[in-house]
């Protein structure tokens, strides 16, 4: 079968591969009919690696897709050939401290597709997962729609973690796809004002139609300025959602005392720094967002429900032997790009 593999920096190449193994016990062999490219893809394309996850060249990246069931193992109860499902790119043990805390998403032992060291990623014909990472979708919702409910999740999930409260007035700071997915979400959670930031105009177009009171470019303006200029008392919540210690150091200003800042975004450097004043005498709280904990099939209601229009925040779809352009793509932000699928029905 053909897989895509990073080969070098800014490199990669279709390759044969070999076919997956049956299923084992509670797995699936899955069709992948739609992936979506993510920015720690980029990342890994660009750089190489995420901190210490270094890319071992050659390497497949990708993690969000939906499929289509080919086989199922033993005890993968309740699905069969031919179910179209949403992936989970989450594999964990269900074992350890923290699965069994209900923590899943820092599985001790987690493998994720397309990290380096844990699983190659599923931007090739075939892969299989266990079962408990898949989920049926209705007939009504594309392969498309079911593969960006993977970022729309960890949205979802920066919301519910930071536990906010009808009428909050927060910032999305970073409007790719992570950071409308929070903007969609606060939306559905009552947020109060939004206000959203980013340098690409094309991007605030999308966060002002997906709900968001003011957009700014920090390009343009001073964006800390104008937003406290309407919220004097400042904001409840702040969403980093671009991994830019710029936006960092604008967070902290923006935050009232006892805010919630909510950390992301994926940065490409190793240490963030703060002012230790603003953030000590405003009694900051710093929490990080690590992917998503059982969000998938909220994701996937919100979508389902006509919640989400994948439409406008779906910007390029190609097929599967245009992957490296569509890489070259969104790691140069061109044309507009926001979220690009690859399709492997052509």
């Amino acid at each position: 079968m053909k897989s895509w593999k990073l080969t070098g920096i800014r490199q990669m190449e279709m390759q044969e591969v070999p076919h997956p193994c049956s299923p084992g016990e509670g797995q699936l062999l899955l069709r992948i009919e739609t992936v979506g490219i993510c920015g720690s893809d980029i990342h890994y394309y660009t750089t190489g690696r995420i901190g210490e996850q270094i890319v071992e060249y050659p390497f497949t990246v990708g993690h969000e897709c939906a499929a289509t069931v080919i086989e199922g193992g033993e005890k993968a109860e309740g699905f069969e050939a031919g179910d179209r499902v949403a992936v989970d790119p989450a594999m964990p043990c269900y074992e350890c401290d923290q699965c069994r805390a209900g923590r899943e998403h820092t599985c001790r032992n987690l493998k994720f597709l397309g990290c380096p060291g844990q699983a190659e990623g599923c931007l090739s014909e075939m892969i299989i997962m266990p079962s408990s990472s898949c989920f049926k979708i209705p007939d009504k919702m594309s392969f498309a729609e079911a593969a960006f409910a993977e970022p729309l999740s960890i949205g979802y999930y920066a919301v519910q973690l930071s536990r906010i409260r009808q009428g909050d007035n927060i910032a999305v700071l970073g409007a790719g796809p992570i950071g409308d997915s929070v903007i969609i979400s606060a939306r559905e959670a009552g947020a109060g004002n939004i206000y959203v930031t980013d340098k690409i105009d094309k991007r605030l177009e999308i966060s002002s139609a997906l709900g968001a009171t003011e957009v700014y470019n920090v390009d343009k303006e001073n964006v800390v300025k104008e937003i406290t200029s309407i919220q004097p008392a400042m904001l409840d919540i702040v969403y980093e959602c671009c991994g830019q210690q710029e936006a960092f150091d604008q967070a902290v200003e923006l935050l009232k005392p006892g805010g919630k800042l909510m950390i992301v975004g994926i940065p490409e450097f190793e240490r963030w720094s703060f002012r230790a004043d603003y953030a000590r005498r405003k009694e900051i709280s710093l929490i990080h967002v690590r992917r998503q904990n059982g969000c998938m099939q909220p994701a996937l209601d919100l979508i389902s429900e006509g919640k989400v229009d994948t439409n406008i925040l779906i910007t390029h779809s190609l097929p599967f032997e245009k992957t490296d352009e569509a890489f070259d793509l969104l790691a140069g932000y061109k044309d507009g790009v926001l979220k690009a699928m690859i399709d492997l029905r052509y």
